[in-house]
């Protein structure tokens, strides 16, 4: 006859015989329909404190004179009639929101029939617009084209003429060059030696760079350490508030009550009492809290400060290497030169290093190269060596011929590809954007529950064409995306985004709180697609959201059971509802 109260009673003390045979009911209701099915000795007892045996029935109604069994029957019949007229409301309700409810499926179900039909009227007329401007766009592309080869052909010309003038003034500057390269010996071993110093410097840097670059990551470890025991504390310190807070509202209250009446009772006394030692020891809590906090705060200031000082030091020797690789850089280009010159006079670079004397200095050869400028001098214009020097020039300029017609060649072939690449990916490019624009326009009407999107070009090259995103939702004409909402943009986000997926997905996807600015109706469309794309895409997303999480195969929950503490728990969805279901 219903639930034993004894199952309910948790005692050190034996209860057996003293609750043996008493069952338990929500409502006195339940307690008189079960009142027929009771043996002898045994009784039911309810929510309220009504106690009811076979033939007796005894109700706690304190002192109330009034209290007799003729007023408690007439109540009891009172509660009767009472019963009947709410089940009979309950039943109307329940009829009348049947009708509502088959009412407004009708209506929906229209509304999609009409959504569908004008979704694709409206794809139709795109598919028109969009092969109307791929024809206008790739004649314009031809004319381009055209423009663009008559142009480059004109530059050619002139940059033929622009070689052969500088053939002319390369053989006037080869003599200089020669001449030049007899001074640039000395100063190459002397770059040698600076070469080999600025690396044991550079080395030397590096070394420190690490050494630095490791401090400030241990800094900034710290750092966020620090933030994190300041927000622990931060909580502990405004629940303290928040305690205080209450602990002030029931002393006024106290206060008020003890205004009202002349003479408490006892047990508000010691209760007062009580919450006022609490207080007090709240509030010490809460100064040591913020004393704490404030101490926080000025380490985290003095860490700042170094982190700071530490990345301006960073900075200072990365520009220093800089100067250093840059120095270094233009000695190296110097003496490949030098070594190409000496290749080019078949001058072998450790052969002439063999033959040079030990005692030779820059000084001496500056000395001797005056004497040789001067007995040159001494001999005027006659040139015995002119038929030597013609038959040399005339091997360097079959030399540069050759190299001038190999540069010619490379040039054509690097046009052809480029022109090749263009073509390319032009090709590719237009592809892909049909596919995710048909995939945009399919998503967008899934997401929205109505309305249309697709993706406009607004250039006239697709090489540097841009992209634009035509999105409105079901009763809106707005003209671009920035009139939309913050969820409207976000739900527009999701659908380019999966659409982009459809195309090339990848195995997984991790989303960042992207339902927040949804509402509930959105976040259900929102998590409907996730589901329907999880098929092909495993998705991790981080929310907030009741129903999102609702819809997750698996939940991993982040706890912090202690301050600074944080620990993750793990729910299997299905296992829990197994585990609800028994």
């Amino acid at each position: 006859a219903g639930r034993e109260l004894l199952g309910k009673v948790r005692s050190d003390l034996p209860l057996d015989s003293q609750l043996a045979g008493i069952s338990v009911s929500e409502s006195l209701a339940e307690g008189l329909a079960l009142r027929q099915h009771l043996a002898a000795g045994e009784s039911i007892i309810t929510r309220e404190g009504a106690w009811l045996g076979a033939d007796w029935l005894r109700l706690s109604r304190g002192f109330d004179e009034k209290a007799g069994m003729i007023q408690r029957q007439d109540e009891l019949t009172r509660l009767a009639s009472d019963i009947e007229a709410v089940e009979q409301r309950e039943q109307d309700i329940v009829e009348q929101a049947d009708q509502l409810q088959d009412q407004l499926k009708r209506h929906e179900q229209a509304k999609e029939d009409i959504l569908r039909q004008l979704g694709d009227v409206n794809r139709l007329l795109t598919d028109i617009s969009a092969d109307r401007s791929a024809r206008l766009m790739k004649i314009e592309q031809i004319t381009e084209r055209r423009k663009r080869l008559r142009q480059e052909i004109d530059e050619l010309e002139k940059q033929l003429q622009v070689e052969q003038g500088n053939i002319i003034t390369a053989r006037a500057t080869l003599q200089a060059a020669l001449d030049q390269m007899e001074d640039d010996n000395a100063q190459r071993e002397e770059l040698l030696l600076g070469r080999d110093e600025q690396r044991r410097v550079l080395d030397s840097a590096r070394q420190k760079a690490r050494m630095d670059k490791d401090q400030s990551h241990q800094l900034a470890l710290r750092h966020q350490t620090m933030l994190a025991q300041l927000n622990s504390l931060k909580v502990t310190l405004e629940r303290v508030r928040v305690q205080v807070r209450n602990y002030e509202q029931r002393r006024d209250q106290l206060l008020e009550h003890l205004k009202t009446t002349d003479d408490p009772l006892p047990g508000l006394r010691d209760e007062l009492e009580e919450k006022l030692s609490a207080r007090v020891e709240v509030e010490d809590r809460m100064r040591v809290a913020k004393a704490k906090v404030d101490e926080l705060e000025h380490s985290m200031r003095g860490l700042d400060t170094r982190r700071h000082q530490l990345q301006e030091s960073n900075q200072h020797l990365r520009d220093a290497l800089v100067s250093r690789k840059l120095t270094i850089e233009g000695a190296t280009v110097k003496r490949a030169a030098l070594e190409q010159s000496l290749q080019e006079l078949n001058y072998d670079l450790q052969v002439v290093l063999q033959n040079l004397p030990e005692d030779i200095s820059e000084q001496g050869c500056e000395e001797e190269l005056e004497q040789i400028a001067a007995r040159i001098q001494r001999l005027g214009p006659i040139n015995l060596a002119a038929i030597d020097e013609y038959s040399v020039q005339s091997q360097r300029k079959v030399y540069l011929d050759a190299q001038n017609d190999e540069l010619e060649r490379a040039l054509e072939t690097l046009q052809n590809a480029i022109k090749k690449i263009d073509k390319e990916t032009r090709t590719r490019f237009k592809e892909t954007f049909d596919k995710i624009n048909n995939g945009l326009q399919t998503l967008f009407p899934k997401v929205f529950g109505g309305g249309h999107a697709y993706l406009d070009m607004v250039g006239e090259d697709l090489l540097d064409t841009g992209v634009a995103i035509m999105a409105r939702p079901p009763g809106k004409k707005n003209s671009t995306i920035h009139l939309l909402s913050g969820g409207e943009k976000a739900m527009t986000a999701i659908a380019l985004v999966f659409s982009i997926f459809q195309l090339n997905p990848s195995p997984f996807c991790m989303l960042d709180e992207v339902d927040a600015p949804l509402d509930d109706a959105n976040v259900g469309r929102y998590a409907s697609l996730v589901k329907e794309m999880s098929e092909v895409v495993q998705f991790i997303y981080i929310t907030h959201n009741r129903i999102t999480m609702e819809s997750a195969n698996q939940l991993l929950g982040v706890t912090m059971h202690e301050p600074g503490v944080s620990r993750l728990v793990a729910v299997d969805i299905d296992e829990a509802a197994e585990m609800a279901a028994m």
